[in-house]
């Protein structure tokens, strides 16, 4: 899933409504911003695999460091309390913790059954990556919803706000549209040259924090 974890990050400034969406688009894809340096480190392994599934073809076949059960629920545990410490919030504590954990939850609804639940062993999945159409409907209908919740809980007052998040929310649909029906990658595509990019997610990072920037 892409915009879809996104969607959390942007749902659960309902929730917490002091956190800066820089810090909730952190949480929602914490375990995608690891999954890269850990590729780029030889720790974890990715290739190209265009009988993967329907939606992408890239086969994860080993990422348990950063994509398993155990320790996605490691990191909503650390990130929680880091933020506790920091915003001295249970409320904020326990809600960037969740979303830390979404992420795992919604990459089991649309994976093939390449998400380990320990560091070895069983894997799991539901794949809805095999289905183009229930994967563009859920994960755009799971966005909207994301969009929606957002603006209640933090309306854009400012021209300057709505410009940079009405051109983020853009950017995603653009980049989700590509990644959906732009062309796939060659099969001898190096996994630097597949998770390099994916440390973009940082500029969204930042491109949050502006959008959501309050002007005293």
């Amino acid at each position: 899933m892409f915009i879809g974890h996104f969607a959390v990050g942007l749902a659960a400034k309902k929730a917490a409504p002091k956190l800066n969406l820089a810090l909730l688009f952190i949480s929602c894809q914490l375990l995608d911003l690891i999954w890269p340096v850990l590729v780029l480190m030889g720790i974890e392994s990715v290739s190209v695999d265009h009988s993967a599934t329907v939606v992408t073809p890239f086969n994860f076949s080993h990422y348990p460091y950063s994509h398993s059960l155990l320790m996605t629920l490691l990191y909503a545990l650390i990130f929680g309390v880091i933020v506790f410490k920091v915003f001295k919030s249970k409320t904020a504590a326990i809600t960037s913790g969740v979303v830390v954990a979404s992420h795992w939850g919604l990459d089991f609804l649309t994976h093939r059954p390449d998400l380990p639940l320990l560091l070895s062993g069983q894997k799991v999945g539901l794949g809805m990556w095999n289905s183009l159409t229930a994967t563009v409907v859920v994960e755009l209908g799971i966005f909207a919803i994301g969009v929606f919740l957002y603006l209640k809980a933090s309306p854009l007052m400012t021209r300057k706000r709505k410009q940079i998040f009405w051109s983020m929310i853009s950017f995603l649909l653009v980049a989700y549209i590509g990644n959906i029906w732009g062309p796939k990658a060659p099969i001898d595509t190096p996994p630097q040259a597949i998770a390099g990019p994916a440390l973009s997610m940082w500029l969204i990072v930042l491109w949050a924090y502006f959008s959501d920037k309050r002007v005293k």
